[in-house]
């Protein structure tokens, strides 16, 4: 962060005209310049003195007004600035942004409204810092100049974007559907809650207090298994199917990142058991009905990079299939299309951003749904549904929908 320099413009052309003078001064013998040049001097020395010479000290707070940033969602930051110092001075404050965070961070210091504040938007996935803040003065000649940071930095997380989705045309995994994929796991809704007698070791957090006045004495939650189809999701961030760019976002990985998130929490508000990997296996977040699962996969989401190697589908799915397999990626050739299957899952979609010719085909004749992934997610997973496969772009228009 580059500091600002204590002399304005103003200051340093009053200084140098200030010695121009006292030259002048000698060379043509005008005592009147000697007394300008030194008062100029003079009074850039007492401007620089009046801004710096003052201590000062403070403590910054910072409070979001949403704990996870969502890409293109905005957010509102609210400051409190306690600043110790023998006089408020007057001038500008300016915390400090990211270039993954828009906003317009800054304002006049005492603020009318005696409260620090601004808007941010979220620009780009990660977690950045915010501040610190920039307190900047001027002396009333606007010759001298003093900016002084205060406080720490605060960090932002900044997720993927989440998109709604159009539902699956059948569930699959579920009763009567086309695979019978499901797991057993601890209940956690309150049907799925049975009490029972409390035995020595059981965790008092778990007592069941209206089974326990009801029956006279202590009761335990018990949870009962409850069968419930599961889905994956795998995100491909190998190195090979991404263009390296450095530090600078790839469009085509922010879109397979943001599809990613909205398939997982898509498939999830439809009941089914969510795991999300990549494509070496790494598991990124699971989603079982639990407050904190959304908000933990979109966090590990907000990190990932591509890098690494793919492993083989069926050895990303295991001895289970699942009942719907997402599978996304970036480039993809005829040649890996093909050895793309999709390991006996019931419902295999395939998202890919930059689809070689025939790979698509490829893919298809082993049961994948294809679709290529754009600007537009949504766009991309309504191509993959089961009764829009094969239909043109003019046919996949819904009857009330107006051509572009």
């Amino acid at each position: 962060m580059p500091r600002r320099r204590t002399l304005t413009l103003r200051g340093a052309g009053a200084l140098v005209a200030g010695a121009g003078c006292i030259v002048a001064a000698n060379l043509l013998g005008a005592p009147v310049l000697l007394y300008i040049g030194f008062l100029l001097i003079a009074l850039t020395v007492l401007a620089v003195i009046v801004v710096r010479a003052p201590r000062r000290s403070g403590a910054v707070t910072r409070q979001v007004s949403t704990d996870l940033l969502t890409v293109s969602e905005t957010s509102r930051v609210s400051i409190r600035f306690s600043l110790r110092a023998l006089r408020i001075p007057r001038g500008l404050w300016r915390d400090v942004l990211p270039e993954a965070v828009s906003g317009d961070a800054a304002g006049e210091y005492p603020p009318p409204t005696g409260q620090l504040g601004y808007l941010i938007t979220g620009v780009r996935r990660g977690v950045w810092p915010i501040g610190p803040l920039l307190l900047r003065t001027v002396d009333p000649f606007g010759l001298a100049q003093r900016e002084q940071a205060f406080g720490e930095t605060r960090t932002v997380t900044v997720v993927p974007e989440v998109f709604t989705l159009s539902p699956l045309t059948a569930r699959v995994g579920a009763a009567g559907g086309t695979a019978q994929t499901s797991s057993s796991r601890l209940g956690q809704g309150s049907d799925n809650l049975s009490p029972r007698v409390y035995i020595p070791g059981d965790s008092m957090r778990r007592i069941h207090w209206r089974a326990t006045a009801h029956r006279g004495q202590l009761m335990v939650r018990q949870e009962e298994e409850e069968s419930s189809p599961d889905a994956l999701v795998v995100l491909d961030r190998s190195a090979a199917r991404w263009t390296a760019r450095g530090d600078e976002a790839d469009p085509a990985f922010e879109a397979a990142v943001s599809l990613c998130a909205s398939a997982a929490v898509h498939l999830a508000q439809e009941g089914y058991g969510v795991d999300v990997v990549d494509s070496a296996g790494a598991l990124l977040g699971t989603l079982r009905g639990h407050e904190d699962d959304r908000d933990g996969l979109l966090v590990a989401l907000a990190l990932v990079t591509p890098r690494g190697e793919a492993r083989d589908v069926a050895a990303l799915v295991g001895g289970t299939p699942p009942g719907p397999l997402v599978y996304i990626t970036g480039a993809l050739d005829e040649e890996d299309a093909a050895l793309l299957r999709p390991a006996g899952a019931a419902a295999p979609m395939l998202f890919t951003t930059a689809p070689a010719p025939g790979a698509a085909a490829a893919a298809t004749l082993h049961g994948w749904r294809v679709a290529t992934l754009g600007d537009d997610v949504t766009e991309a997973w309504d191509d993959a549904l089961p009764e829009r496969i094969g239909l043109t772009p003019a046919e996949r228009r819904e009857p009330g929908d107006v051509p572009a």
